[in-house]
């Protein structure tokens, strides 16, 4: 079991930068994957980026090479940054993580923090 703790969200405006945090609990956070995912108001979840063991990254179209996802083993913690926000990044965005570890695509993760807002105004 793993719990997930987000932080970081907020009102920025269009063109700027937030770093998402997430915190988890737990001794073996260095054997899972992490994930982040968004959740517009009115529109399915997303997919937005996810670090496997390894070191393998993947991002959704939407973001690629606006966001960077990185993780901290020794702090229990994975990150987001965003850069050049766009209003259409605006969402709630939740953390994610996959027990497994090893690359098998985003539709694993089944482990959720419990999100954080992100505004992004024009």
């Amino acid at each position: 079991q793993v719990q997930l703790v987000e932080s970081g969200g907020g009102l920025v405006q269009a063109g700027g930068s937030l770093r998402l945090s997430c915190a988890a609990s737990g001794r073996t956070f260095s054997r899972y994957a992490m994930g982040w995912f968004r959740q517009a108001s009115g529109k399915e979840r997303e997919f937005v980026a996810g670090t496997w063991t390894g070191g393998m990254t993947r991002y959704g179209d939407s973001v690629k090479g606006r966001f960077t996802i990185s993780r901290d083993n020794a702090k229990n913690t994975a990150y987001l940054q965003m850069n050049s926000l766009k209003p259409e990044d605006t969402a709630v965005y939740y953390c994610a993580a996959d027990g497994q570890g090893f690359y098998r695509g985003s539709n694993y993760f089944d482990y959720w923090g419990q999100g954080t807002q992100v505004t992004v105004s024009s």
